[in-house]
């Protein structure tokens, strides 16, 4: 599983990174220690600070090697870390000595394993800095300066080659490995990305294609017929059909394979039907008042059923005796997110009032009513003096965000 790998290899690089850390200090420290003893003539805690770091860090790596748990290992190195710097500090000059720059090293080292560990570092290495500043104003009798004054160069080039190496040679390193495999990993994300549209723009050029041969099949199937019913409902077919091949054609040649622009793909949509129904001779205009919006195809595809059974009703009752007429088709968005009304009006002679379009035998009325319960929505026909007026409130759905149950229609 890709999500398991991706913890893997981070749990890997943090390990490795603990390992080399862990050795490389270890051995440092106890080279360190043994030039404090010879020749730089320091005694006391100093030389004892290093010798425990290189002890305890190696009991802690044992630890871990025979528990596994990575996150105690870290805590317990940062730990030891900060109590033998802290010590090594107050006894071989206070704020003033140069070791105090391996509190650096501990932060980064927290930010390396993991933001959480180097914030509490970063606030514990902080508080540490200001207690070491105070304990040297207060000049507190039993802290004493071990390093003799002959041996504070020696000391300081120690503590500064020490540093240094920890953040170049071992951090340093680290990170610079991790931002290669980072930029191979995202060069192979993109190459995977790339493929996967042309993949899917392929899939949408092959749907519009097939719906493209089914309307044929219904067309060649229209014309053998010598039953008109039979024709008008395998006209009707075939428009639901056309409406959806639209979508995937417009998914196909543009740049965004998920949404799709609502007014061009409504105003084709439109211009479809106009053409293909009885209406052409007729002076009959549609008006889109939408503004310019994506929907997700989940939603884009039912809507446009639905326009298209709104539409179709119109253009072939609601204008019977008329030459002239307007369909009126209007997108408005809600207050609540994702939360749109569709208004489809025209001003021909309308239905019945009585008409529950929800028990009506028609097909296409309850085509509307079903396909705004697929949008988690609903259909209401407003009363007006002239014509049909359709409110279609809905919701602009993400499948892959927000299963639904669809209505069969």
């Amino acid at each position: 599983m890709p999500g398991l790998n991706k913890i893997q290899y981070k749990t890997d690089d943090q390990t490795r990174l603990m390992y080399r850390f862990v050795y490389v200090s270890s051995a440092m420290t106890a080279v360190f220690g043994i030039l404090c003893l010879y020749p730089l003539g320091i005694y006391g805690v100093v030389p004892i600070a290093f010798f425990a770091y290189s002890i305890l860090n190696l009991c802690n790596i044992a630890i871990f090697k025979k528990r596994g748990n990575l996150k105690s290992a870290a805590i317990r190195s940062g730990i030891i870390s900060l109590v033998v710097t802290i010590a090594i500090i107050l006894y071989s000059g206070g704020i003033n000595s140069p070791f105090i720059f391996i509190l650096g090293v501990i932060v980064l080292g927290g930010y390396a394993g993991a933001r959480i560990f180097g914030t509490i570092y970063l606030n514990a290495v902080m508080l540490a800095i200001v207690l070491i500043y105070g304990i040297g104003e207060a000049h507190f009798s039993l802290l004493t300066n071990e390093v003799p004054a002959e041996s504070e160069p020696h000391f300081s080039l120690i503590s500064i080659l020490f540093a240094v190496y920890l953040v170049g040679g071992v951090f340093g390193k680290t990170l610079l490995r991790a931002h290669k495999a980072l930029n191979r990993s995202k060069a192979e994300i993109e190459i995977r990305i790339t493929e996967k549209e042309l993949l899917l723009r392929e899939v949408h050029h092959r749907v519009k294609n097939n719906l493209q041969t089914v309307s044929s099949l219904l067309n060649l199937q229209a014309k053998r017929s010598t039953n008109a019913k039979i024709k008008k409902l395998i006209g009707s077919s075939q428009n639901r059909v056309i409406s959806m091949a639209m979508i995937h054609e417009m998914l196909y040649i543009r740049n965004n394979l998920s949404k799709i622009e609502f007014r061009p793909y409504v105003k084709e949509l439109t211009d479809y039907l106009i053409n293909s129904t009885d209406c052409k001779s007729k002076n009959i205009h549609i008006q889109l008042h939408i503004p310019k919006v994506q929907l997700c195809i989940d939603t884009a595809i039912p809507l446009g059923l639905l326009i298209n059974e709104a539409v179709t009703n119109s253009l072939k009752y609601g204008f019977i005796n008329n030459e002239n007429g307007q369909i009126d088709i209007t997108l408005k968005r809600k207050d609540a997110k994702d939360a749109y009304v569709l208004g489809i009006k025209d001003d021909g002679i309308g239905f019945p009032e009585d008409l529950d379009f929800r028990n009506t035998k028609s097909l296409g009325l309850k085509l509307i009513h079903n396909l705004a319960r697929q949008l988690r929505g609903s259909v209401k026909r407003n009363p007006c003096l002239k014509g049909t007026d359709y409110q279609v409130a809905f919701l602009d759905i993400d499948r892959q965000l927000s299963p639904v149950n669809e209505s069969t229609y």
